[in-house]
């Protein structure tokens, strides 16, 4: 099944690894790993629908998560960072973790419940459920970031680039950051789209979102005659606000610096209606997985991480990958159902609805 924007997608008819089938027909949830594995599913059935129980989560303890990255290597990592900017290697590179954890009930693990939950205590513009356990896909996004928006042959992007728990805590570091990556996001959809056709309707809108506030622009294109999905994700795929500038060099920093795989963190995940031409894709951040096959037994994975530029302090940027994971993992750690068959309310929902747990 498959869920987005108050629509629930049941009746599994396909699912490929072909972008061409997003030109067909049908309605298809996407899910695109970093690593640029891709999964396309067709749904028969696509109708309005309330959210799941979120009884059928019962996430870890909160102590049990551990980190890809610890401070140490991240910090070092971000001085690693400045080294190939000031070396003029790059302008900013993304430098990510995953946080893992284990699952204490797998059978109570489900997604679609995870997403509920998140919807209550950090709701966003592009929160959905994509759960394909045969084919390895358990995801749950309250990504606040769009990747790609289409609406016939028109395409837009929302990069996101700076971080703060209020406006301002906003630097002049993270304005520039942002100018940079709509730099690349122009770069990138002009590879796809009309000569003349790309423009910026917003730059640098502070948007606000639970607990936090970001930077956020807005890119637009018109697609070239003869360009689709193919060559929509090729040209724009890892998404620019997540990997760096140049993107080449960017990558390639994050290969040598990163040990694990971002998998759906920091990808696409979405949604695509072939029939009307219409589509949302969103930047795969504030991002669960389940991975089923880790070894040790199943777990949960969630990844954070910030954008690196010469003026990134290292504590600094550490304190963002916190930020943007506390109040997350706070509601993924959450305990399962009371005794009464009710759920006990976290501290981190309370706090969401402005009381204290129940």
């Amino acid at each position: 099944m498959a869920r987005f924007g108050g629509l629930v997608a049941t009746d599994l008819r396909d699912v490929t690894s072909d972008p061409a089938a997003l030109e067909s027909r049908g309605w298809w949830a996407v899910v695109a790993d970093f690593e640029g594995g891709l999964t396309c599913a067709r749904f028969g059935d696509v109708r309005p629908a309330p959210l799941a129980q979120p009884t059928r989560w019962r996430g870890p303890a909160p102590e049990d998560w551990t980190s890809s990255l610890d401070r140490d290597a991240y910090t070092a990592g971000v001085r690693r960072i400045r080294e190939h900017i000031a070396a003029g290697e790059v302008y900013q590179a993304n430098l990510c973790r995953v946080l893992s954890a284990p699952l204490p009930d797998p059978d109570h693990a489900d997604v679609d419940a995870l997403t509920a939950l998140l919807a209550h205590g950090n709701p966003a513009p592009y929160a959905g459920t994509v759960r394909l356990p045969a084919h390895g896909v358990e995801v749950a996004t309250a990504s606040p970031e769009l990747y790609l928006r289409r609406d016939g042959r028109t395409v837009e992007s929302g990069p996101i680039k700076g971080t703060g728990r209020t406006a301002a805590d906003l630097l002049e570091k993270d304005h520039a950051e942002n100018v940079m990556i709509v730099d690349l996001v122009r770069n990138d959809l002009g590879r796809v789209c009309a000569t003349g056709s790309v423009t910026v309707p917003a730059l640098c809108a502070v948007e606000p979102h639970p607990g936090l506030v970001h930077l956020v622009s807005t890119v637009r294109g018109q697609l070239a005659d003869g360009a689709g999905w193919p060559e929509l994700l090729a040209g724009t795929f890892p998404p620019g606000s997540v990997t760096g500038a140049p993107k080449a060099s960017a990558l390639g920093i994050i290969e040598a610096l990163e040990t694990a795989p971002r998998g759906p963190y920091c990808g696409g995940i979405g949604w695509v209606d072939a029939d009307r031409g219409t589509a949302a894709l969103a930047v795969g951040i504030r991002t669960f997985w389940v991975d089923r096959a880790a070894p040790g037994g199943p777990v949960v994975r969630f990844g954070t991480g910030a954008g690196i530029t010469w003026g990134s302090d290292p504590d600094r940027e550490w304190a963002e990958t916190e930020l943007k994971a506390a109040r997350l993992l706070a509601l993924a750690s959450a305990p399962a159902a009371a005794p009464g068959g009710t759920r006990e309310e976290t501290a981190a929902e309370a706090g969401a609805r402005g009381g204290t747990p129940q």
